[in-house]
C-alpha cells in the first residue's frame, strides 16, 4: 500500500470513530484563498494532487478528486496508483459534489468537513441537497452534517505551523486612497444594502481596505485576518505576532480595533448586534465567508445576502493605481523581452532546463526597482509539459530545452506599483504545421478580444466568444476561462470581473460582474494537446471609456502588456486582413514602448520581431 493509501486509511479510521460516512477536504484556508500556506494543504497531503484547485471526497470504500479543466492532465498523472477517482468538473456526465453525495448518501448517514475551510455557499448547497434526499425518503430521518471536526489534523502529525509574519503599511502615495476614505465608501454601501455590519474573511479585501500587506501566503502579500465593520469601528482580527508598532499606531489613528485572530468566533457569538439601534443586520457574502462563521451567526442576527462591497471597490483601480500599474507593466514587459532574446540566442548553445530558464527570468524581475516577490511560481514548460496548464517543473524530472518545438512561460511579479501576469509561447526551432495553426488561431483570438468595443453593462460572458471564435470555428476549445481580474500589489487572480463563456457550477451567477472602467483583466486563450504541446498567449488589459452617444456608453480595453508574439510560429494563412492589421498595430506599439529599455543588440532583435507581417 502506498503512502497516500495509508493516509486515507488513517483518515477513514478517524471517520469511523466519529460515525462519519463521507468526509470532504477542500483546497482552502480559513479565508477561501486560492493559494494557501503549507499548513492548509490537507487536500494535497491526502491525495498527492498538487494543483491549486480541487476537492477531495473520502468515503468508507472510495475517494474522489474533483478539479477543473486546467488540471485534468496533471491530476491524472498525480493520482495514478492512489486509488482516487478523478472527477472532471463540468464535463458531460460528471456530477458535482452535492449531486454525487445526493446519489450516494442515505438518511441516517453523516457527512463531515472542517467548516472553517468550507465556503458558506458550498456548505449551504450541501445542506439543501442532502435535505432534499432525506425529505424524498420520507421516513423522518435526516442526513447529518458535522462541520466542527478537523479530522485531517488528527492524521497529519508533521503538519507545518500556522504562518505568521509582520504586516507592512502601504503609503497613500502608492495606494491612492486612505483607509478612512475606503471605510467611508464601505459604510455607504452597507447603508444601500440595508445592513449595519460587514463580516470580511477575504484576505485581499482586508489588505486593500486597511492599506496593509503581509507575507502569510507565498506570492500573495496578505496576512491571515478577519474584519468586522460597524458604523463607528473596524474590528481587525490578526495574530499578535504580526502587529508591528507602526501598524498599532496606524490602527489607533484610523479607528481600527485590534483583536486576536483566534477570537473571531467568540466575538461574533457575544457581539450586541442591537447596539447600533438599527436592524442589527450583517452583510454576508456567502461565497467569501466560511461555513463555520456563517453557522456562528445563524440565528443570532438578521443577515443580508450580497457581495462584499470591498470586492468591487478593490477591482476598480483608482488613478494612482492605474498610473503605477502602467509603469510597472512596461518594465515587466521589458524583462520578458530580454528573457526571450536570451532564450532564442542561447538555446542549443548552453544547457538550459525548464528550471534554469525560469530562474533566469525570475532574476531579471528581481532587478526591477520596487520588486517584492513573484506573483506566482513561474510556469516554465517545454513541449508536452506545456499541455498541463499549471505545470511546475521539478529538479530531476524537468526537461532540457533544445532548438526545436514550443516552450511556454507564464510568469509575473509583485512590485510596489502593481501585480503582473504574462504568458508567451516561444518557438525554439522547427515547429509542425499543426502547432503553427494552433499558435496563430490563439494569437488571432487574443488580439480580437483586445480590440473589442462594447456597451456598458456587459460582463465577460458577453465578450468571451471573441477570444474563442477562431478556435471554435476549427472545432477546438480550451478548458478554462479566458480572463481573470488582477490585483494591485495583491492576488494575481482577483474578482469579481472575469471573462468566460459559461458560469461555474454551484451559484455561478454570483461569480460574474459587469465590466467597469478601471477594472484590470487578463486575456489568455490557448490550445493544449496532451502528449504534444501547449500554447497560451496572455496580455493584461484595463477597461476604459470609449465614446458615449444616443446608443449608450461604450467601453474598450487598453493593453498594459507589451511583449512580441513569436512571428516564428505564425502561419498567415489563418489570418484575415483585419488580423494582420491588429498584429502590426500591436507590435508597432511594443517596439515604441520597450526599445528604450534594451541594449543595442536586443533592440535590433526586437525590430525584427515586431516588423510588419
Amino acid at each position: 500500500m502506498g503512502i497516500i493509501q495509508d493516509r486515507l486509511e488513517a483518515l477513514r479510521r478517524e471517520m469511523e470513530t466519529e460515525g462519519m460516512d463521507y468526509y470532504i477536504i477542500p483546497t482552502s484556508d480559513f479565508h477561501g484563498s486560492e493559494y494557501v500556506d503549507g499548513y492548509f494543504k490537507a487536500r494535497e497531503y491526502f491525495s498527492g494532487f498538487t494543483g491549486s484547485s480541487g476537492t477531495l471526497v473520502v468515503g468508507k470504500d472510495m475517494a474522489g478528486l474533483w478539479t477543473d479543466g486546467r488540471y485534468f492532465i496533471q491530476a491524472e498523472k498525480e493520482l495514478k496508483g492512489t486509488g482516487i477517482t478523478l472527477f472532471k468538473m463540468q464535463e458531460e456526465g460528471v456530477p458535482d459534489i452535492p449531486d454525487f453525495l445526493y446519489r450516494e448518501m442515505e438518511p441516517g448517514w453523516t457527512l463531515g468537513f472542517d467548516g472553517r475551510v468550507m465556503d458558506c455557499g458550498e456548505g449551504r448547497r450541501l445542506e439543501k441537497k442532502l435535505a432534499e434526499k432525506a425529505n424524498k425518503a420520507g421516513n423522518g430521518t435526516d442526513i447529518r452534517i458535522r462541520y466542527d471536526l478537523d479530522l485531517a489534523g488528527r492524521v497529519w502529525k508533521d503538519r507545518p505551523a500556522l504562518p505568521g509574519h509582520p504586516v507592512w503599511l502601504l503609503p497613500e502615495e502608492i495606494s491612492g486612497k486612505s483607509t478612512a476614505e475606503k471605510l467611508g465608501e464601505v459604510r455607504e454601501a452597507l447603508k444601500e444594502a440595508g445592513a449595519e455590519y460587514l463580516l470580511l474573511g477575504r484576505l485581499d479585501d482586508l489588505m486593500w481596505l486597511l492599506n496593509i500587506r503581509g507575507n502569510d501566503v507565498a506570492c500573495n502579500p496578505v496576512a491571515l485576518s478577519y474584519g468586522f465593520v460597524t458604523p463607528g469601528k473596524m474590528y481587525f482580527f490578526i495574530q499578535p505576532s504580526e502587529v508591528t508598532p507602526e501598524f498599532s499606531e496606524y490602527a489607533g489613528a484610523n479607528g481600527i480595533v485590534l483583536k486576536d485572530y483566534g477570537e473571531i468566533t467568540e466575538f461574533l457569538e457575544r457581539f450586541d448586534y442591537a447596539s447600533c439601534g438599527g436592524t442589527g443586520s450583517v452583510l454576508l457574502d456567502e461565497e467569501n465567508i466560511s461555513y463555520a462563521l456563517y453557522k456562528t451567526l445563524e440565528g443570532r442576527t438578521g443577515h443580508v445576502s450580497g457581495k462584499n462591497p470591498t470586492e468591487r471597490l478593490k477591482a476598480v483601480k483608482n488613478e494612482t493605481e492605474l498610473a503605477r500599474m502602467e509603469e510597472v507593466y512596461i518594465r515587466d514587459s521589458a524583462a520578458l523581452v530580454k528573457f526571450i532574446y536570451w532564450l532564442k540566442h542561447q538555446v542549443g548553445r548552453q544547457e538550459i532546463t525548464e528550471i534554469t530558464a525560469a530562474a533566469y527570468l525570475d532574476g531579471l524581475r528581481r532587478e526591477i526597482d520596487g520588486f517584492v516577490d513573484l506573483s506566482f511560481p513561474t510556469i516554465s514548460a517545454y513541449k508536452e509539459n506545456a499541455a498541463m496548464m499549471h505545470y511546475e517543473a521539478e529538479e530531476g524530472s524537468c526537461k532540457s530545452l533544445a532548438p526545436e518545438g514550443l516552450y511556454l512561460v507564464d510568469s509575473g511579479g509583485q512590485y510596489l506599483g502593481g501585480t503582473t501576469d504574462v504568458t508567451r509561447t516561444v518557438a525554439l526551432g522547427e515547429t509542425s504545421s499543426e502547432m503553427k495553426k494552433h499558435f496563430t488561431l490563439t494569437a488571432v483570438g487574443m488580439l480580437q478580444l483586445s480590440d473589442a468595443k462594447f456597451l456598458q453593462g456587459c460582463t465577460g460572458r458577453n465578450l468571451d466568444i471573441l477570444a474563442r471564435q477562431p478556435l471554435w470555428k476549427e472545432g477546438m476549445d480550451y478548458k478554462c476561462g479566458t480572463g481573470h481580474g488582477i490585483g494591485y500589489i495583491l492576488n494575481v487572480h482577483e474578482g469579481p470581473q472575469n471573462i468566460r463563456w459559461r458560469l461555474p457550477a454551484g451559484g455561478g451567477e454570483r461569480k460574474e460582474a459587469v465590466l467597469e472602467p478601471g477594472m484590470v483583466v487578463s486575456n489568455e486563450p490557448g490550445v493544449y494537446r496532451e502528449g504534444s504541446h501547449g500554447i497560451r498567449t496572455e496580455n493584461i488589459m484595463v477597461v476604459e471609456n470609449a465614446e458615449k452617444n444616443g446608443d449608450g456608453q461604450f467601453l474598450k480595453f487598453r493593453t498594459l502588456t507589451y511583449v512580441p508574439i513569436d512571428r516564428d510560429a505564425i502561419d498567415t494563412a489563418y489570418m484575415q486582413p483585419v488580423d494582420l492589421e491588429r498584429w502590426n498595430r500591436y507590435h508597432a506599439a511594443v517596439y515604441e514602448k520597450i526599445a528604450g529599455y534594451l541594449t543595442e543588440d536586443e533592440r535590433q532583435w526586437l525590430a525584427g520581431a515586431t516588423a510588419p507581417l
